[in-house]
């Protein structure tokens, strides 16, 4: 998430040795976590049980519209795709990370992603609509962020500043999502004076998972979205550009130099 779909690769292309041992990773992954196109059903399916079970606020519910068709818009007129690659083979990746940032992700996707998903169905189980209330919008828009990234990072016709701003924006309306999460379990939640212990240790959860969630992704917003990825992105975007264009130039040049040779030769 936050850009995990799009920056687990070398930004170089690999050779044959590396490409194999690659794809038996790759092999192993599939192994494990399932066909990517499974995985992507699954996270159509929690939108759609997040978008009908009237959890998720109308703006949180539309967002994800308004976020696709910025990205079209900035596809097709600001930052269109150099076309340097095929439109169907997957785009080249912007980041890639070491085994510490592998362990970074792996902590974002079971804060993130996991524990909430358990707390949510916790609260189904518990009768307790305010925890699945508070949870769920960031469940939703996150479960959106991945497809989106998934989707995207697959395709050539998305150049990499638009591919680094899915997971910038996401995680910025995530944020606000995640400050009233915290409202809700920190202020607006209070236990009776003679709560379980069982209650009370579901109660501290909640207020724990909220504040983790912020943190971990305001870390991830301000430490590594804005000051790595996406300059990271804008970068690569117009080296790529620099080297079309010399290449064009190149080319313009060689075609004019034919045509005076071959004027030259008819003149004599």
């Amino acid at each position: 998430m936050s850009g995990i779909t799009l920056a687990m690769a070398p930004r170089s292309e690999p050779d044959e040795t590396t490409s194999s041992a690659r794809r038996e990773r790759n092999q192993a992954v599939v192994g494990v976590m399932g066909p990517l196109r499974v995985i992507e059903l699954q996270l159509v399916a929690f939108i759609m049980v997040f978008s009908a079970s009237g959890l998720v606020p109308l703006l949180d519910l539309i967002f994800p519209a308004l976020a696709s068709a910025y990205l079209l818009v900035l596809s097709r007129f600001a930052f269109p795709s150099l076309g340097t690659t095929t439109s169907t083979s997957p785009s080249p990746e912007i980041f890639q990370g070491g085994r510490f940032f592998r362990i970074y992700v792996v902590a974002g996707t079971t804060i993130g992603l996991f524990l909430p998903l358990a707390y949510v169905l916790g609260g189904f189980a518990r009768g307790d609509q305010h925890a699945v209330r508070s949870a769920s919008p960031h469940l939703f828009l996150l479960s959106f962020q991945i497809l989106t990234e998934n989707i995207i990072s697959g395709l050539s016709l998305f150049s990499p500043p638009v591919r680094a701003l899915v997971p910038l924006l996401y995680t910025v309306r995530r944020i606000f999502i995640l400050i009233d999460w915290i409202q809700n379990v920190w202020i607006n939640k209070t236990l009776p004076a003679n709560a379980l212990f069982k209650d009370v240790t579901w109660y501290w959860f909640g207020k724990g998972l909220a504040a983790v969630n912020l943190a971990y992704f305001s870390v991830n917003l301000f430490g590594f979205l804005i000051p790595q990825f996406l300059p990271r992105a804008f970068e690569r975007y117009f080296r790529e550009k620099s080297e079309v264009n010399s290449k064009l130039a190149e080319d313009k040049h060689s075609q004019a130099m034919n045509r005076i040779k071959q004027t030259d030769k008819k003149t004599e």
